[in-house]
This record gives C-alpha cells, structure tokens and sequence, in this order.
C-alpha cells in the first residue's frame, strides 16, 4: 500500500459527512412540498411539483450511492463478514424500532388502522420486496423506511462485491463504472414491460414499472455498486474527469433533466452517475483538505445526525404542524408564506428529535453494540491475562 492510498483511507471525509444533511434535507424538502405544494394553488405551483420530487428521489440515491462509497473507503482487509454485518445492523435497527414505535403511537393518536400489512413487513425491513399494488406495505409504519430494506441487500451482499470489485485491475475500473451506469439508465425500459395495471393514486404511474425502478432492492443495487467502484478509483488514485464545482454543475444539470424525462425515467436514470462522480470529487477534495464549507463542524455535526433525521422527518410532516396525516387538511389553501413557514418549522422540530435519537439511541447502541464484548479476565487463558500497559497518547 502506497503512502498516498494510506493516507485516503484514513481521511474522515468531513464534506461528504455535511453533504449527508443536505441530501436529508432534500427528502425532507420533497415530503413538505408534497404535502402543501397542492395548497397553494396556481399552475406555477404545480410546476414546481416535479422538482420538489425530484428532490427526494435525488436524496434517496446519493444515500445509496454514498453507502456504497463510504463503506469501500472505510473497509479493513482483517475484517470479518460477520463484524461487518453486526455494526450495520446496529447501525440500524436501533433508530428503525424506535421511530416505528413512535410511528404506530402517533397512528392510534390519529385514528389511522394499524394492520398486519403495513406494520410486520417494515418490522423485519422487508417491505420493499413485495409489490403490493396501492403502498400500503411499502409505506406501512414509517414510510422512509422502505429505503432500510434496500440498505440491508446492499450490507448483505457488500462482502462479495468488493471482494469482486477489488478485483478489478485498475485500468478497467471505468469500464465498470460507465457499464454500471448504463445498466440503471436501462432499468426503466425493463420496467417498461412489465403490466401497465394498477396505476398509482393521484398520480397514475404504473405501480409496477414504479416499485420496479424505485422501490425494489435489487435494481436500487446498482447504484450501491456505483459508490463502490466510485470509491476504488479514487483510492487507486485513478483521474476524476471533474473537480467538485463542475460536477455540481453537472448534477444540478442532470437533476433538472431528469425531473423532466417521462414516465419513470425521472427517478434514477439520469443523476445517479453525476452523483457518483460529485462523491469521488468530494472525497479528493477532502483528502486535499480544500472543502471549507461541507467540512464545516456545523455541517458535519448535522451530518451525522442525517439517519436520525431521515427517519424523524416524515413523522413531522404527518403528525406535526402540517398534519399531512389529515385528509381534511390537504384541501386547506396555504400562502407562499405560511407554506414557507411550516417547511421551516417542520425542519426545526426535526432536527430537535433528530438530535435526541442520536443521543440517547443511535449512539448509546454503536457504543455498546457495534463490538462484540471482551471475554472477562476471569474467561481468558492464563497466558493471556491483561498485562500492565503503558499510558495511551
């Protein structure tokens, strides 16, 4: 390993921890204006819909193409599958039974069924492989969550996947990358052919072109693979075509036009390898230390609060001021204002809870979980009793 590998792999990456809090927010931003954009009323409103959407789809995927990025950069060669698997469950369950708790309590509050169908598939995480035709299982509990079981196919299956993609020789590693790319560019003409029935309520979209290329775990993979092998060439040290500024410029792009592209092209296709070159240019930016604002500490703080966040969020938008929850409410007409208003303070009691999750659960849980316990000095061999050892630096 050379001495500039090592150094990247030891980098923590601050920016891309603050760019988590945006991509946060950016679903945040997404569940608000679809709960109060139909309120206020007029065509340009309306407008304004798709990308408001598109901000959520956007969101979900640079988690995805993140995680992918984040757990290659951090990966030890003596670690083992099943201390993998372990820390990544503890990661999430933890808050995933909380906010589901939660979710169900605000439920009974609101007088909302609680059913077998839409609470014991999200329990297990497993709501996102059953195509049911209306999303009620998909959305069961706390909706955000369906993106949890993608995350556990994409840690199931991570060991294997970078065991083949370190594999790769490094001239090749684009070759991957573009094919990668084209592969999620193809997943909405795949999910062209399947039936055009049912369709979505309010919006009739194809319900199962739509779990096909959004909801399902396996194709949402893909954009998994991506971080992966994102990541391996940025640590081979292999040319990035951008810098961080042009690749933003190329994501805001792609964001605009892919909210426009038809059917459901709008969701994935597009922008998931400009995100993905956006990471790599984040990550060799950080490494050379010239990321002042997304390294910020305010920013990075909200970053590793952005999982509590993501999880927190949509039970504000239901149950809090806006009352999504309500139908009687999504008839109530809204100002440019007053809409403002509830996005911001939404965003603010989000972020309290937030906090208190990671405080008092998420943390606590890796503390204590993410390792597996010492064997007592009363369990261990003789020869291997705690020895005196010299004061830590």
């Amino acid at each position: 390993m050379t001495a500039s590998t090592t150094a990247i792999e030891r980098s923590r990456l601050p920016a891309l921890t603050g760019a988590r809090f945006l991509a946060a927010c950016m679903v945040l931003v997404c569940h608000v204006g679809i709960a109060l954009i139909p309120r206020l009323g007029g065509t340009r409103a309306a407008g304004a819909q798709r990308y408001v959407e598109a901000a959520g789809n956007v969101g979900v995927s640079f988690f995805f193409v993140l995680s992918g990025f984040i757990l290659t950069w951090v990966s030890r060669p003596d670690d083992t599958a099943r201390r993998f698997w372990r820390r990544r469950l503890v990661k999430i369950f933890p808050n995933h039974l909380v906010t589901l708790a939660a979710a169900l309590l605000l439920m009974l509050s609101a007088s909302v069924p609680i059913t077998a169908v839409n609470t014991v598939p999200t329990v297990f995480l497993v709501q996102s492989w059953i195509p049911e035709q209306d999303a009620v299982i998909n959305y069961g509990g706390n909706a955000p969550s369906w993106s949890l079981a993608c995350e556990l196919l994409f840690y199931l299956s991570f060991p294997l996947l970078l065991r083949v993609a370190r594999g790769i020789r490094p001239g090749h590693l684009w070759r991957w990358l573009a094919g990668t790319a084209v592969l999620i560019a193809l997943v909405p003409l795949v999910a062209g052919l399947l039936p055009a029935r049912p369709t979505m309520p309010l919006t009739n979209d194809h319900w199962w072109a739509v779990w096909f290329t959004y909801y399902f775990p396996v194709t949402r993979l893909l954009e998994f693979a991506l971080g992966v092998l994102t990541a391996l060439l940025v640590m081979r040290g292999r040319r990035l075509p951008f810098g961080v500024v042009p690749a933003l410029a190329l994501a805001v792009v792609a964001f605009v036009a892919g909210a426009n592209l038809p059917g459901v092209f709008d969701r994935v296709a597009a922008t998931s390898l400009p995100l993905a070159l956006l990471i790599g240019a984040l990550a060799r930016a950080d490494v050379a230390d010239r990321v002042r604002v997304l390294g910020s500490r305010p920013l990075v703080r909200l970053g590793e609060v952005s999982y509590s966040l993501y999880l927190v969020h949509y039970l504000v938008v239901a149950y809090g001021p806006i009352g999504a929850v309500h139908p009687e409410n999504w008839a109530k007409p809204v100002s440019l204002a007053g809409a403002f208003g509830y996005g911001v303070l939404t965003l603010a009691i989000s972020l309290v809870l937030a906090w208190l999750l990671y405080t008092c659960v998420e943390a606590p849980a890796m503390r204590r979980f993410s390792r597996p316990r010492p064997p007592k000095a009363a369990d261990r061999p003789a020869e291997t009793a705690p020895q005196p050892s010299a004061p830590s630096t």
